[in-house]
C-alpha cells in the first residue's frame, strides 16, 4: 500500500475474504480517517463473507474487513473484535504512517 509517499507492506490471511480482495488488486482509491484508531478505504464492490469466524489477539497494524460496509480497515491503535469483522491480515514491520491525518489517494498493489 503505498499513499502521501510512503509505503507499507502486509501479509494476508489465507482465507476466503482475503484471497477475494487479493484477487482485486491492484487498485487506485483513497484512505481515509475513522474514528480515532483506524482509516478505511471503500472498496468497489464487497468481498466474500466466507472468511468469517472470531477472532482474538486483536492488536495495532490489524488489516481487516468491516463486511456491513463493504470497506477495509486498518488498525493502527487498539480495537475490539466485533462480528462484523473480519481479519485478512497484518501489517509487516512499521504502520505509523497510518496515524497521519486525513484523506489520501492509496495505491494498493501485491507484491509475489
Amino acid at each position: 500500500m503505498t499513499f502521501n509517499g510512503q509505503s507499507i507492506t502486509g501479509t494476508l490471511h489465507d482465507n476466503p475474504s482475503s484471497r477475494d480482495f487479493y484477487a482485486m488488486l491492484p487498485l487506485d482509491l483513497e484512505i481515509e480517517d475513522y474514528s480515532t484508531n483506524e482509516k478505511i478505504v471503500h472498496l468497489p464492490r464487497k468481498l466474500t463473507t466466507e472468511g468469517k469466524g472470531p477472532f482474538g489477539d486483536e492488536r495495532p497494524g490489524d488489516i481487516a474487513y468491516w463486511s456491513p460496509w463493504g470497506n477495509l480497515v486498518f488498525y493502527y491503535d487498539g480495537y475490539r473484535y466485533d462480528p462484523g469483522l473480519i481479519r485478512l491480515g497484518r501489517c509487516d514491520g512499521s504502520f505509523d504512517m497510518l496515524r497521519r491525518p486525513g484523506r489520501y489517494p492509496v495505491h494498493l498493489e501485491r507484491i509475489e
